[in-house]
């Protein structure tokens, strides 16, 4: 760890090496082998009047201000399929984003005051997490296992936020030696790897693809980076097989590859997650986060429920109360609620009828209507539900208790 010297009007690239240290006023870097693999990182130093400081890890340099910054971060997706649902769900939260240039990579939320949204790529995301410079997040579960690399430090808020579905997968070719191969175990016995040839396998998850692979004992594999068109590599001849993300196999089939049993590494979907440092050091952190969480969590809940009004003749209301209870899909979140309704019959005001509110799922509407119907229910309404809030989510008491608070 090393400060800068005093600031200067310009700015200055130095190059890291991989293995290599930096070493302050140096006018060379050290010679590297002609064996080693390295590669080159630039870092710019002293580019402004604020006090930094600078350090090195793994050879890659990072500059942190000592100034803190007050406002909370909030990052989300910047493209693609996962970014209009991830808005979306926050506009169905009441939560919508304030963009005021589509170009700008800031924005923020006007009902969450003191929170800054900030748009990036996913594995950005997860990177700036670990590093402090986010706070909260949302964004794919694979995303967070790749490239948290089973950092403590993140944590799972909302581990089911119910879109971004898929899975990440192992694929070979449906022709040729892989004919008949048709799980993970064949595909590791085949007698076609050796040290020498071992078995490839293109992906972009270089952290999660050999961990799965060893820790089901598969030899002599090894793996190349690679970012789009993976299902392209094995007809190419740069890989025997893929590990990538799948969602509905149509791609993989239209390829002519196919997935393998045993050869799912894991299932995803988008997710929130939150830096352990951020909620328990950062001021409104917590705070925020609890927000966030409930509205998710109350969304989500009544999501595809909705509420069945009915009135019904009755003597009494437990009465109601037991022909409704009776019905298998009648029975509510907890039960029904029945209230009388006044009516002036000859001068009198009397109940003859019950009202009867229940939640009901969009699967079992309308066999919940012919049902009220079956027991003399009238007059039905239905209503789609927007929140259904508990009084207290368990997400929020299992978070509380991962930080021991």
């Amino acid at each position: 760890m090393a400060s800068c010297p005093a600031p200067t009007a310009s700015v200055r690239s130095v190059p890291l090496f991989c293995g290599v240290p930096l070493r302050q006023r140096s006018s060379s870097i050290c010679p590297v082998s002609s064996s080693w693999s390295w590669r080159a990182h630039f870092l710019v130093v002293c580019s402004s009047a604020a006090s930094t400081t600078v350090s090195v890890s793994n050879g890659v340099g990072e500059m942190r201000a000592r100034t803190e910054r007050s406002a909370i971060r909030l990052g989300l997706p910047s493209k693609g399929r996962m970014a209009a649902d991830t808005l979306e769900l926050l506009r169905d939260c009441q939560l919508s984003v304030r963009q005021v240039n589509p170009r700008q990579y800031v924005a923020d939320i006007p009902l969450l005051p003191g929170l800054e949204v900030w748009f990036q790529r996913p594995k950005d995301i997860v990177r700036k997490l670990r590093s402090g410079d986010l706070d909260l997040g949302i964004v794919g579960y694979d995303t967070v296992c790749e490239y948290g690399q089973g950092d403590e430090d993140l944590v799972m808020v909302h581990e089911d936020l119910e879109y971004g579905e898929c899975h990440l997968s192992i694929a070979i070719p449906m022709y040729g030696i892989f004919e008949n191969v048709n799980t993970l175990s064949e595909l590791g016995q085949m007698p076609q790897w050796t040290a020498e040839k071992p078995l490839r396998i293109a992906t972009g998850f270089n952290y999660l693809g050999p961990k799965f692979l060893k820790e089901k004992g598969l030899q002599h594999v090894s793996f190349s980076t690679a970012d789009g068109a993976l299902e392209a590599a094995p007809a190419m001849g740069i890989a025997d097989a893929i590990l990538d993300l799948v969602s509905s196999g149509t791609t993989l089939r239209e390829n002519n590859l196919k997935e393998i049993e045993g050869g799912i590494v894991l299932k995803s979907q988008a997710v929130f997650v939150a830096s352990k440092r951020s909620l328990i050091q950062r001021k409104g952190v917590l705070n925020t986060t609890h927000e966030v969480l409930e509205r998710l969590e109350a969304h989500l809940k009544a999501t595809g429920q909705f509420t069945v009004v009915a009135n019904m003749r009755g003597g009494s209301a437990e009465e109601v109360a037991d022909r409704i209870l009776n019905q298998t899909s009648l029975y509510g979140l907890q039960g029904p609620t029945i209230s009388p309704v006044f009516c002036k019959r000859d001068g009198k005001v009397s109940p003859d009828y019950f009202a009867i509110v229940i939640c009901v799922p969009k699967k079992e509407l309308y066999k919940s209507v012919q049902q009220l119907r079956a027991i003399g229910g009238s007059g039905v309404l239905v209503s789609p539900l927007t929140y259904i809030f508990d009084e207290e989510t368990p997400r929020w008491q299992k978070l509380l208790s991962q930080l021991g608070l």
